[in-house]
């Protein structure tokens, strides 16, 4: 299938899936589902869509209510398909993934707007949270060899949404919530093992994170053939985590591989593994940002007025040792410790310094996207390209009647 990008609109309900070709163009959709059509049960609603075209797979999960309800034990499931039938996968142990562990009591309830759905390989999870006991669970499945959820983790949040996660190898996955949890799932019938607690040094709200694998090889021979010149070691790739109050972490994966022996019951201190292996931004206004491997992009708001449209300047971060030490010419070096001050709001609401210094690479484009047209809805990267995702408009007269037309563009920036 190529190199693809996917786009889901949960108010919608509609997915796209957007090709890219080797030249640089505004790109027309090849693949979309229509309101209705990512589940196989009619009146459902859809929560999240994962799509991973190097393995020919879309996974939806959806929940079923009313009286379409059989039993009241599951409520929360997951339709697996291929992108380009939409028959039933052929590497998938069926259909339908079902969750193996429910709330205990009636009084309990899924909250199904928290809902996250991640891949990687032959693993899926889904994240869900439990009202009123402040309960998070996470599900997760080897959905070739099994429709049960057998491996689950559970734990207790106040605050809304309460956890994050991302699969950092085959038989890797990392929990963010107040601390980093590291957990090997290389043994999937089982509960996950914990293998390390990275401590952070404030409390995380709203917090999210990403680690694409776009370019890391899955078990398949059909998925290396496609992947084989975008291989990039797992060890060595960048975790991205922000938080609702415009903070950035980027942190270097190697920290989640080289343990040394430590045992999982040990708490490793920020002071110990932070400083070295991260950099940490504040923003003071809006800010999109995307990690692929050792890059990162980010568009800075250059401000806002009442007249006028958010236009955003694009800063692209290259944190890969040989991007160091041979840059060629090419952006700045960064080396020296950067130091910002954080109000840590969930724990004491004390201010604290924190110093990072992982080195890093930064070319920031002359170009400023947005304009009276349109506005930047999301930015992507990978090896060699950047991709924008445009909000425009177009305005039609009917009588004495105007109507603004919404749509989405696509664009592809090379050589970057």
């Amino acid at each position: 299938m190529g190199i693809s990008k996917y786009l889901w609109d949960k108010e919608e309900d509609v997915a796209t899936i957007i090709p890219i070709l080797p030249k640089p163009s505004q790109k027309k959709v090849k693949r979309d589902w229509s309101p209705g059509m990512l589940s196989s049960v009619p009146d459902s609603d859809n929560l999240d869509v994962f799509i991973d075209p190097a393995q020919n797979l879309i996974a939806t999960a959806y929940a079923v209510t009313g009286d379409t309800l059989q039993s009241n034990e599951e409520t929360l499931y997951i339709d697996l398909k291929v992108l380009d039938s939409d028959s039933v996968h052929p590497h998938a142990a069926g259909q339908i993934l079902l969750l193996s562990m429910l709330p205990v009591s009636k009084d309990r309830c899924l909250v199904t707007e928290n809902a996250k759905l991640k891949g990687f390989g032959r693993h899926i999870a889904l994240r869900c949270s439990i009202v009123l006991e402040k309960l998070w669970q996470l599900h997760i499945w080897d959905w070739q060899h099994s429709t049960t959820s057998n491996s689950v983790l559970s734990g207790t949040s106040f605050s809304p949404n309460p956890i994050d996660f991302c699969f950092l190898a085959n038989n890797r996955l990392l929990v963010v919530a107040d601390d980093l949890k590291l957990y090997s799932i290389e043994d999937m019938p089982q509960t996950p093992q914990l293998l390390a607690r990275f401590l952070m040094p404030v409390s995380f709200p709203n917090v999210r994170c990403f680690l694409p694998m776009d370019h890391i090889e899955h078990s398949s021979p059909q998925t290396q053939a496609q992947q084989m010149m975008y291989t990039s070691d797992p060890q060595n790739r960048l975790l991205c985590i922000t938080t609702e109050a415009t903070q950035v972490y980027i942190i270097s994966t190697r920290i989640f591989f080289n343990l040394d022996g430590m045992a999982a019951t040990t708490q490793i201190p920020w002071e110990r593994w932070g400083p070295s292996n991260t950099r940490i931004f504040v923003h003071s206004g809006e800010c999109k940002v995307h990690v692929s491997g050792n890059r990162v992009l980010q568009a800075f708001s250059t401000g806002t007025s009442a007249w006028g449209p958010v236009k955003y300047i694009l800063h692209m971060m290259d944190f890969s040792p040989l991007a160091v030490t041979n840059r060629r010419g090419l952006g700045r070096v960064v080396k020296e410790p950067s130091t910002i001050d954080i109000i840590d709001g969930w724990k004491d609401g004390l201010t604290k310094s924190l110093t990072t210094s992982l080195p890093y690479v930064e070319v920031i484009l002359d170009r400023k996207i947005g304009s009276a047209e349109s506005e930047l809805a999301d930015v992507w990267v990978d090896k060699d390209r950047i991709y924008l995702l445009n909000r425009k408009w177009d305005h039609e007269v009917v009588g004495s009647a105007h109507y603004a037309i919404e749509y989405n563009e696509f664009e592809v920036v090379d050589d970057v």
